[in-house]
């Protein structure tokens, strides 16, 4: 090549720095952890509201065993932070890491299994499933064999296309939350109508995405510092919670349930009622108590259960490129693990809390009478038109409608703290992408002031708007929102494999980082928590899969026919992506052996 063919060939990346700016400390890095690993949002609904569907398992001890487990990932993770500290996360760790044979091993994998339970869910034979299966593993070998491939596909769907799901699902908790205990509390009937309908469920999640871009709009300090706010708040309302909690006795708790509902839905012996309902029309079987330890078939089924909730305080991984000292791997660690923890410390308290005053027997019943209406499982209304949300529940014991309605004000803190998480995350793939000409140039754009890449945002929200008017006015669409999860859990899979490999797949990489010096017994520390996260996610996703219990895969065809969809776009748009570059000169199979600039 002539001096001149060299000046005219385009650069690797998109420009020498990415614009974006650090503005996070180590204390912010956690509070969004934290926030991801969310308590009253997705902890009290998606994943604390489940015992009753697994009544032999062991709820403490499934906390327990989780949190352990997701010690191992928040090392991995913290690991691959020291490694490389930069925008994407995720992204930039599986296309700088996974290509040859563990590359095209993963793709294989991932699109074997697609391909076959894909086939499987529009109902074909066992012999066209297998062919489709084949077939499968042939195109994810061919797209992981290339440097970059399957570390975009994986990536890609987890945080972008996925993530457009998660805005109706974020919508559907800021609803049965906050909207709807005020509506009630104000006793507005129409707006209690309004917000029951799908209308109703369309108006939340389109103000929930509102929220969400003016968080992520805010840029990385400011959103900062109304997480800060959040977390305060949201701690000191949640101790008089619980505090109100550890005074009051069941039988006040009966009598001032009994009486709220009767005021509020004219209901008479709710109570009573909710537990009866949920035994007539739910199979639900009374009870069991949350301090019946064990480790039997019934807890291992609580722990899929578990990852709806528990599963994200790595959560933060594609922002530490604008962290003050992401390349510190105790700080990092420090951070997840903090988020991981305070948590589960709280849910252990909120648990023990809940069936001291509640009653175990009632507190199932409720959660799984609204559950199983709510995604159409029974036709038979709970016996009180609303979720039982535990604050609103608890602010019962206090005779008074305006504090009532002041508890669930207060407690919206907990998702105006969590509302960034939506997208700013995923914002940051989308750039990180871009910033490696994988996407178009200008979906890496980025302000001048606050360091926002908008267009990145503007990627997330329209298919945030798509998938919410979906959830709201398609039947069985809201029964994909487990495949939110599912589609996060390969992610984080393809990663940890990532880590296990990265000391010998990619050596000189990591004998320059500071996790080298970190070994077990002459391991590599982040290849043995690696395997052991990738192991425990394997078999996650297995379960999900093939059991019918989690509405997902077997129990759920549509499920897999809109896995098959997601990922097949996202390989789509890889194939474009280098064609379209192959023709403008750009390699992008160097440009993903390179480290990208902070």
């Amino acid at each position: 090549m002539t001096t001149g063919e060299m000046a005219k060939a385009p650069a690797l990346f998109l420009r020498n720095a990415t614009g974006l700016v650090k503005g996070w400390s180590g204390f912010d890095a956690f509070a969004y952890s934290f926030m991801s690993v969310n308590l009253v949002t997705l902890g009290m609904f998606y994943s604390l509201a489940v015992f009753a569907f697994v009544p032999d398992g062991s709820v403490l001890t499934a906390l327990l065993v989780s949190g352990v487990v997701m010690t191992f990932l928040c090392i991995t993770y913290a690991g691959l932070v020291a490694v490389m500290p930069r925008a994407g996360g995720d992204y930039v760790w599986q296309t700088r890491i996974l290509d040859g044979i563990p590359g095209a091993a993963l793709g294989a994998l991932v699109f074997g299994v697609t391909g076959y339970f894909g086939a499987k869910a529009f109902e074909m034979d066992d012999t066209t499933a297998l062919v489709a299966g084949a077939a499968g593993l042939a195109i994810g070998a061919a797209l992981g064999w290339k440097r970059g491939g399957i570390g975009f596909i994986l990536s890609s769907t987890g945080w972008w296309f996925i993530l457009a799901l998660w805005a109706p699902i974020y919508g559907f908790i800021l609803k049965i939350e906050v909207v709807q205990p005020l509506v009630a509390l104000a006793g507005w009937t129409d707006g209690s109508t309004f917000f029951a309908s799908a209308d109703g469920t369309f108006a939340v999640s389109l103000f929930t995405i509102l929220i969400a871009s003016g968080a992520v709009a805010l840029g990385m300090a400011g959103y900062a510092r109304v997480q800060r706010w959040c977390i305060y708040i949201g701690l000191v309302v949640l101790a008089l919670i619980f505090l109100l909690l550890l005074v009051s006795s069941q039988d006040s708790f009966h009598a001032a349930f009994d009486k709220a509902s009767s005021d509020l839905f004219g209901v008479s012996g709710a109570y009573q009622a909710t537990i009866d309902n949920a035994t007539t029309n739910d199979g639900f079987v009374a009870g069991g108590s949350p301090l019946d330890f064990g480790i039997g078939g019934g807890t291992w089924l609580l722990l899929p259960f578990m990852m709806f909730w528990i599963l994200y305080p790595n959560w933060g991984a594609t922002l530490y490129g604008e962290v003050r000292g992401a390349g510190d791997f105790r700080k990092v660690l420090n951070g997840m693990l903090g988020g991981l923890w305070v948590t589960l410390i709280l849910a252990v308290v909120f648990v023990l809390l809940v069936a001291k005053t509640f009653g175990w027997d009632f507190f199932n019943a409720a959660n799984v009478n609204f559950i199983d209406y709510a995604y159409g499982y029974v036709t038979v209304a709970p016996a009180t038109p609303i979720w039982g949300y535990p604050p609103l529940l608890a602010s019962f014991l206090i005779d008074s409608r305006v504090v009532q309605m002041i508890v669930v004000v207060l407690f919206g803190a907990w998702f105006v703290g969590w509302a960034g998480t939506l997208w700013l995350s995923s914002t940051r793939m989308i750039f990180a992408a871009a910033f490696d000409r994988v996407l178009p140039e200008w979906a890496a754009r980025v302000s001048d002031r606050r360091g926002v890449p908008f267009m990145a945002l503007l990627l997330i929200m329209v298919p945030g708007v798509v998938l919410s008017w979906l959830y709201a006015y398609q039947s069985g669409f809201s029964a994909l929102t487990l495949d939110a999860s599912l589609v996060i859990a390969v992610t984080f899979f393809g990663t940890s494999f990532a880590a296990t490999i990265l000391p010998w797949w990619k050596k000189d990489l990591y004998q320059k980082s500071p996790i080298a010096r970190y070994q077990v017994a002459g391991l590599p520390l982040i290849s043995i928590a690696g395997l052991i996260t990738t192991i425990f996610l394997g078999w996650t996703t297995y379960e999900w899969l093939s059991n019918a219990l989690y509405g997902i895969g077997v129990g759920n065809s549509d499920s897999i026919k809109f896995l098959a969809f997601v990922y097949g776009l996202a390989a789509v748009v890889y194939i474009v992506a280098r064609l379209v570059r192959r023709t403008q000169g750009i390699n992008l199979d160097a440009i993903h052996a390179e480290i990208p600039a902070e």
